[in-house]
């Protein structure tokens, strides 16, 4: 019997062509699964990224007094958003509004402030509302800032239903009128009760005046919002078609105070695109985030949401 110790030659180019074939095919195949796994791995976070920042800002957006929304641009000049058209947009660079103070509103065990007025006990010198506790809002609006505001230095009224004028909110920087093109500059701070906001610090069961003259002769509507803070989303460090996304709270336009003297927290890296408008009432915010880690290609998802 003879006993055979090696393959034939016909086996070994047998063997060496398979190999070959599923070396060639097998590298094929492992390269695509992982550029499969870095696809589904970017697709992950961007679309994780991109919905946490636009959830956020349309959380802080759901208690905004809606009158106030306003575009910003070089941090100067700005423009009621509602009037603002699609062609017009692309030039403003920051989201900016004057937010309620919702965790006041749902205080644990009873509202920190009611949202009403008793407008027979009241007076000019002070607004009687029922169910509130100014010492409350008071601690409340301390623990939320991080430069101790308090309700006697910056909180102000905004009565419900009454007639809005975006110039009148506080804001800094040049305004265009936009029926004339008049082109007016303000400073924010506000010193009387003749505006659309009412600068205000503690009373008893109620809230008095902050600034010089009381509430006589104005016209006051028994619901009413308190606001302590003003809200700002910009879009800084543009360079290669990304920046960071940024919030900016605790200041106090009516105070005179513009968005970079309050505080700010990022909210997402490598944004490619921050983008708002109007429709009426509702407000249509997106942004898109985009990644490098694809090589040769520009990955981006995007997110949008509209607020009511």
């Amino acid at each position: 019997m003879k006993i055979r110790n090696a393959f034939t030659m016909i086996e070994l180019i047998f063997a060496i062509v398979v190999i070959g074939i599923l070396a060639k095919f097998g590298v094929e195949f492992l390269s695509q699964a992982y550029r499969s796994f870095i696809y589904t791995n970017v697709n992950h976070t961007l679309q994780s990224q991109s919905e946490g920042a636009v959830e956020l800002i349309a959380s802080k957006l759901q208690y905004r007094i809606k009158d106030s929304v306003i575009a910003r641009h070089n941090s100067n000049d700005f423009y009621p958003i509602g009037q603002l058209n699609p062609a017009q947009i692309n030039n403003y660079d920051t989201l900016e509004w004057i937010g309620e103070d919702v965790e006041g509103f749902r205080g644990i065990q009873s509202s920190l402030w009611s949202g009403i007025f008793d407008l027979d006990a009241s007076s000019a010198a002070l607004l009687i509302s029922p169910a509130t506790n100014t010492i409350a809002i008071n601690a409340n609006i301390d623990a939320l800032s991080d430069s101790n505001s308090s309700l006697n230095t910056d909180a102000v009224l905004y009565f419900v239903g009454s007639d809005s004028d975006i110039t009148q909110m506080g804001w800094q920087g040049r305004f265009t009128d936009p029926f004339d093109a008049t082109v007016l500059t303000f400073n924010g701070a506000i010193a009387n009760q003749n505006q659309v906001i009412h600068p205000i610090q503690a009373g008893v069961n109620g809230f008095a005046s902050r600034v010089a003259v009381n509430f006589s002769g104005v016209d006051i509507n028994e619901y009413y919002k308190l606001a302590w803070t003003a809200y700002a989303i910009k879009l800084e460090n543009y360079n290669n078609n990304k920046g960071d996304l940024f919030l900016y709270y605790d200041y106090q336009p009516w105070n005179g105070e513009n968005f970079t003297a309050g505080k700010k927290t990022l909210l997402a890296r490598n944004v490619s695109t921050f983008r708002f408008i109007a429709m009426s009432s509702l407000l249509k915010i997106q942004v898109c985030i985009k990644s490098d880690l694809i090589t040769n290609e520009e990955h981006s998802i995007c997110k949008d949401k509209t607020v009511f």
